[in-house]
This record gives C-alpha cells, structure tokens and sequence, in this order.
C-alpha cells in the first residue's frame, strides 16, 4: 500500500513539472499585434544628414509650406544637418488612444549618423492607409561611428537606426473580434492533434462537457458568455488551466554551418551497423640538389624526391539493436570520437538506410 502511494505521488509531481498552461502554448484567435509604416524627417544632426537626397529637399519644402514659410523657386536648402526616415511600429492588440508605443527609426537616405537627432512629428498608418498613432521625439542610437581627416573610420554597432521609447501616441483603436459571438477559439502554437485534444478535453473537464471542441490540428472553439466581462473572468480561467501537451514528433536539426546537431525527444534508431574511420594521405615533395665536383664541367640537377604517406585511424564500428533510444545513440557516437561534421554523416547514412525513423532536417 505504502509503494502504491509513493507511486501515485510521483506520478502527481510528474504531471506538474511537464503541465504547461493554456496561455503559454495557444492565443485566442482575432487578438493580435499590427504593423504601422510611416516616413519623416530627423532634424537637429551635426553634419550627418542626407548631403544629396532629393526626396529629403522636397520634404523638407514641403513641411515648411504647412507651416507658413515661402521659399524662393530653385533655392537649394542646407539639409546636411536633416535626414529622412522611415518608422515603423507595432501597435498590440486592444491598446486604446493615447497610450504611447515605441518607435524604429532607420535611414532611408545617405545620412552617416542619426544620432542627436529628433523626429519631427510623423503619422504612422496601418495596412488600410489609416493613421493609428502620431511619433515624435528625441532619438536613443546604440551606434557609433568617428572618423579622421586622413579618411580612417571607426563604426560601432549601426548609427544609422534608432528607437524612441514611448515615442507615438495611439489615434485610433484597431478592433478586435473577441466582442463579437459566444464563442471563442484558440489556436495552438505548434500543431498537434494530440495536443489538441487534451487541451479540449481539460476544458470540457473543468467548464462542462461540451463547452470544448477541437476543429482540426490548431484550433478549439470554446463557448464563452457574450456579456464582455463575464469574457473577460472566463477567458481568465481558461488561460491558467494546466495539461500535458503531446510530444513533438521524432525530428533531428542540422545546423550545417555550425556543426550543431539537436536530437528530438523521440528519435529511435532501427538495427544498424555502423563503420567509420578516416584515411589520410600525405605528399611531400622534397627535391633533391646534385652538385657536379669542381672543373668536372658537369651541371647542377635538381632531382625531385617524393614521399607518399598513408595513414589509416579506424575509429571502430558499433551495433545498433532493435529500439535504441537517444541517450544510446550519442553515447555510442561520442565514444568513438566523432566531429559534428561526422556526427551528420552518421546521421545521414543512418537516414538513407531507413535505419532513423525521424525527420531529418538540415538548417
């Protein structure tokens, strides 16, 4: 009876650690972050600025004929202290008019450097040509970049982008389709029929059965009350309720530039014997000088002397039994002393003789 308990007990403390919540591994459908765009000016540069962009000129123009100031025709404007930009941002979802969100400034001319610099107030529009947020404001450039009269230059990071914090102010407020319905759906990170399943299952456990049902791979529909805050506290249960998601499917990534290879959790080698060693050729050319004795009128020769080395490391062979796991595999593979170049070759052999039952996939 004791080691019954104590079993159950570890099979509870099991659950626990491997549990993931529902927000951590699904996000509601409907609820997601835009994309804002937008172009301006950044004034206030110490030389850096665009030297010969036209767009920057007229920009420039343009912006001081909204604000009253008549230039001559065919005057050249100093705009080596002003640089043209574009922003971007990206607005989250359910924020309201006059929350701040930050701003990315990049250069789109042939400025050097944008720091010091301020944005002029600039509109940021969405993907339907709608103004979502005004930006404005003093820039923070991580980069760096210094130069000498004899042309030598040090850059550091790229002084060309920057960010302002808090830099745009909401306009407008993106809706959303969680007021709408009785219904709610949550779309899984990752797809997984399995996954899918326990997560409408727990659900049906702990709300009632029928308020889950799985529609496919990657989504649940779940009922849920129409009144906006009772949604609200639902959708709050929802998110904290913990399962066990299903196990990925057997997969091995290659990284071939870097050599680095990482092994799913399932991967199960069948039967197989493996054979590696490596064979090393080596030609030296060493000539060889004759030098004739004196008053012999003979000549100097240069003969050539070749050496052919052969060197051959057998790194042994092993055995792969019926249902070897992970754990044998890279043990069995770094016994014999093997690179990670010659790690994927193993893998890769070991994939074309229908001896590796997982997805092999090189990055």
């Amino acid at each position: 009876m004791k080691q019954l308990l104590w079993y159950l007990l570890f099979l509870s403390v099991t659950n626990t650690v491997f549990a993931e919540r529902i927000k951590d591994i699904a996000t509601v459908a409907g609820i997601r972050s835009n994309q804002l765009v937008g172009y301006g000016l950044v004034v206030g540069l110490d030389g850096s600025g665009d030297s010969s962009a036209s767009f920057t000129d007229s920009s420039m123009r343009n912006m001081l004929e909204q604000l009253g100031i008549s230039l001559p025709a065919g005057s050249k404007l100093p705009i080596k202290n002003v640089a043209a930009v574009s922003l971007s941002a990206e607005l989250p979802a359910f924020t309201k008019p006059g929350q701040k969100i930050d701003v990315n400034v990049s250069s789109i001319g042939n400025s050097k450097n944008l720091r010091g610099g301020t944005l002029l107030m600039a509109p940021l529009k969405g993907a339907d040509g709608q103004i979502y947020a005004v930006a404005q404001g003093n820039l923070v450039v991580v980069g760096l970049s210094a130069g000498g009269g004899d042309g030598s230059s040090v850059t550091v990071n790229i002084p060309t982008g920057g960010r302002i914090p808090n830099g745009a102010t909401v306009e407008r407020e993106v809706l959303t389709s969680f007021t709408n319905g009785d219904s709610i759906t949550l779309n899984l990170h990752r797809p997984d029929f399995t996954t899918a399943h326990r997560l409408a299952q727990t659900i049906n456990d702990t709300m009632g059965l029928g308020t889950a049902s799985a529609i496919d791979a990657t989504s649940v529909r779940v009922s849920a009350p129409k009144n906006l805050s009772q949604k609200v506290s639902y959708l709050s249960i929802l998110e904290n309720l913990t399962f066990l998601p299903g196990t990925a499917a057997a997969k091995i990534v290659v990284n071939a530039r870097t050599g680095t290879v990482v092994i799913g959790q399932n991967v199960i080698v069948q039967p197989a014997a493996v054979s590696h060693g490596n064979l090393t050729v080596t030609i030296t050319n060493d000539p060889s000088i004759s030098q004739p004795p004196a008053f012999s009128n003979g000549n100097t020769v240069v003969a050539p002397q070749t050496d052919v080395n052969v060197a051959a490391s057998n790194k042994g062979a092993f055995l792969f039994n019926i249902g070897v796991t992970l754990d044998e595999v890279v043990r069995a593979i770094n016994n014999i002393g093997a690179s990670p170049s010659e790690l994927v070759a193993i893998l890769e052999a070991l994939k074309a003789a229908g001896s590796l039952n997982a997805e092999l996939i090189v990055i």
